[in-house]
């Protein structure tokens, strides 16, 4: 059966994959998460994203993580969903990952694929029911088989659908013809996880997008969706066209998209601090890159 009713947004329609701020010594900096969560939703964010990649998940401490959704929660309120990053390799880890994030003020979760041991569909299917039973939160599928070697295929996609608790996807998965698939025969809220992809993904039904670059420039992600939704099919194209050589420059340039949002906010003064280990800063001549396309971006 194909539907032709686009589905709600259940976590709002522009979210941001948050950085975590950390201090000068690598500490978690909470204060500089209250400040950067209350601007992202102040210039357009109705959503965020919390101890995703971009927010370091793997090399922050399951205590910092649900320290860090707190933090934000009562910086933004309770009209912003967070949604928090709950996804490991490991099922009883997720489960208990999932259980604080619900404990800690969050909206819905964000599972990632079990990644490196590349279970099999029938084992990844498995895994995301287990985690969707065990608590009250709606959650969101993180499909990035780039990262995790193990892709949700749109099968399993469709069977995880009927689960009341699965509401949503991440999309990184570059299968534009298996997200339309999905789009097609579920009622599953698409977020487009790709930042050169927001327009194309929301153009065919997508409910918003999860994005990076937003931690940059959040209102300029929003206006894209809003000319769409206005019917200025053009205005959108135009402003998402703008955007490609920073989307470019802090998403396919060599360096994670944690480590060029990062610099660039630093550059901006805004709280970020160093990346954790193994990634690494980026240098003066990449911070500065960064900073003169995003300075092209909002002179323009």
């Amino acid at each position: 059966m194909t539907t032709t009713r686009k589905p709600p947004a259940p976590f709002g329609r522009t979210l941001c994959a948050m950085i975590t701020p950390f201090t000068a010594v690598g500490a978690l900096d909470l204060d500089g998460a209250r400040s950067l969560a209350a601007r992202l939703v102040a210039e357009g964010c109705d959503g965020l994203v919390l101890n995703g990649t971009t927010g370091e998940s793997p090399t922050t401490t399951d205590t910092e993580k649900a320290e860090l959704i707190a933090a934000v929660r009562d910086a933004v309120g309770a009209g912003v969903s967070l949604v928090a990053g709950a996804g490991s390799a490991d099922t009883r880890h997720t489960v208990e990952l999932t259980l604080a994030a619900e404990k800690a003020g969050a909206d819905g979760v964000l599972l990632v694929t079990p990644y490196y041991s590349r279970p099999p569909q029938e084992a990844v299917e498995a895994h995301f029911r287990q985690v969707a039973d065990a608590s009250g939160l709606p959650v969101m599928l993180y499909d990035i088989p780039g990262r995790t070697g193990t892709r949700i295929e749109p099968e399993t996609m469709i069977r995880l659908a009927e689960h009341p608790r699965i509401v949503a996807v991440k999309d990184c998965s570059y299968d534009f013809l298996g997200t339309q698939k999905v789009l097609a025969h579920t009622e599953l809220a698409y977020y487009a996880g790709c930042d050169e992809h927001v327009l194309a993904l929301y153009a065919v039904g997508a409910a918003g997008c999860v994005s990076t670059v937003a931690n940059a420039v959040p209102g300029h992600v929003a206006a894209i969706l809003d000319a769409f939704d206005a019917g200025d099919t053009a205005r959108a194209r135009e402003l998402q066209l703008r955007a490609t050589p920073l989307i470019e420059a802090m998403m396919d340039a060599g360096l994670p998209g944690t480590v060029t949002a990062k610099a660039l906010l630093a550059r901006l003064g805004l709280p970020a601090g160093p990346v954790r280990a193994p990634l690494l800063s980026a240098g003066p001549e990449a911070a500065d890159g960064l900073l003169t396309r995003y300075e092209a971006l909002v002179a323009a």
